[in-house]
């Protein structure tokens, strides 16, 4: 559904002006590249992935979280590999995840040690689906080129696909050093953020053509340039987007807790993704204590598919309420109502072809419950103050119904249920 409200233009019937949708920018082109089942890049669909907080030398616990994380909407679940025990847990990560019945692309995220890890645990090197390392601390001084070509040779070797990250918070220092020398013989220097981001971005070039003098294909090679701050991550994409065309993984380094969190990555993500930057995506949520990692997936979900990017699940329009609702009833039925598209959407994604397109309205009161319920393919608008105590039902914009009682709730849950069996045709699940 497409909601804007738009100022008031009035023109003369000669007026060359006419308005158009907005749009987004075309896509970057971009290199694909294939992460077990996944595509990235190339103009494929923007993939969301999230990443592990459990500690993965503990395969019971690892193995349950990707597998929720991937029911959530995960393509792709970063872990991390960091030790010898670790690293001997990645099989047996990958062996529960087959028996649960789960089969998601596992990125191994390597940093200092990645060489070792990979050289003494062959099995390890062989599972995953993908190399996260980091230029920046893959190794110190002399070492650092070797042990970074000791990755490559095994992704080369097992055939796996490599994402080269930079991060701000840890980037080469000697590079950095060498760009401020060049940078105070420059006629106008660069302020120092510039020389960072620059840094920062050399230092992911570089590594990729590095990377490709090795032998690594540059259809393996995924690129991501992370920082913290929002005007900051989207200066460095524009600029990285422009100098390359390497598939590229978006995402703030630390977006924070709650709603600073999805601010902070919403409005970062979202001006790169109107203009066509980007493959893949994650929003480095900080959890509530106790809280589900999940939360993550569900907002790069909600973040690519209220952009009209992607579809992942039907959405749910609610009213935000106001003086003219008489209760919270509203507020609940929204709420009762996205809990059951959720539970219900692991197996409808399964069985029904595009319910993932559905839209949904819940209002409080007659100014605009109508209206909004018409544009949704079900509406309901319920009464407001001084209002007669019934439910107008709107199916694909016509009212079908009108609910009353004290069973509004289930009675709409039923109608829903009903019109997706009968809408959607059932997919085809033994086909190849």
């Amino acid at each position: 559904m497409l909601r804007l409200c738009l100022p008031v233009t009035f023109m003369s019937p000669e007026s060359p002006y006419q308005p158009r949708p907005a749009e987004s920018a075309p896509r970057r082109p971009s290199v694909s590249v294939q992460i077990g089942k996944i595509i990235v890049g190339g103009g494929a669909p923007i993939v969301v992935q999230s990443m592990t907080n459990t500690d993965t030398e503990d395969p019971i616990s690892t193995a349950k979280q990707i597998a929720e994380l991937a029911r959530a909407g995960s393509e792709l679940v970063r872990i991390t590999v960091n030790t010898p025990a670790a690293a001997a847990a990645v099989p047996r990560i990958a062996d529960r995840l087959a028996m649960m019945g789960v089969d998601v692309p596992i990125i191994g995220d390597f940093h200092y040690n990645g060489h070792q890890l990979l050289e003494s645990e062959p099995a390890c090197a062989e599972v995953l689906a993908k190399y996260r390392i980091n230029p920046g601390n893959v190794g110190f001084g002399k070492k650092k080129d070797n042990q970074f070509a000791a990755i490559i040779e095994k992704a080369i070797e097992y055939k796996k696909p490599v994402r080269i990250g930079a991060n701000w918070g840890s980037l080469d220092q000697s590079m950095v050093a060498t760009l401020m020398d060049e940078n105070a013989k420059r006629a106008e220097p660069w302020d120092a953020s510039h020389v960072a981001r620059e840094a920062l971005i050399r230092s992911a070039l570089d590594s990729a053509a590095r990377a490709e003098e090795l032998g690594l294909a540059r259809d393996r090679i995924i690129l991501s340039c992370k920082v913290s701050g929002v005007q900051e991550l989207i200066a460095v994409y524009r600029d990285l987007a422009a100098r390359c065309n390497y598939a590229l993984h978006l995402g703030l380094t630390e977006a924070g807790m709650g709603s600073k969190g999805i601010t902070a990555s919403s409005a970062a993500l979202a001006v790169l993704l109107q203009e066509g930057i980007g493959d893949t995506i994650r929003i480095s949520l900080t959890p509530e204590p106790g809280g589900a990692r999940t939360g993550e997936v569900i907002v790069a979900q909600e973040l690519l598919q209220t952009m009209g990017l992607r579809s992942f699940t039907p959405l749910v329009t609610a009213c935000p309420g106001c003086g003219r609702t008489t209760s919270e009833f509203f507020q609940e039925l929204a709420k009762t109502v996205q809990e059951h598209v959720r539970e219900q959407m692991p197996l409808w994604r399964i069985k029904y072809d595009g319910v993932e397109n559905l839209t949904l309205a819940v209002m409080g009161c007659i100014v605009n419950g109508p209206g909004e319920s018409k544009h949704a393919n079900i509406g309901i608008s319920l009464p407001g103050n001084g209002e007669s105590p019934a439910a107008p039902v709107f199916i694909d914009g016509e009212k079908a119904m009108t609910l009353r009682g004290d069973n509004i709730a289930s009675e709409f849950v039923g109608i829903l249920d009903d019109y997706v069996a009968r809408k959607y045709a059932v997919r085809d699940t033994h086909s190849s």
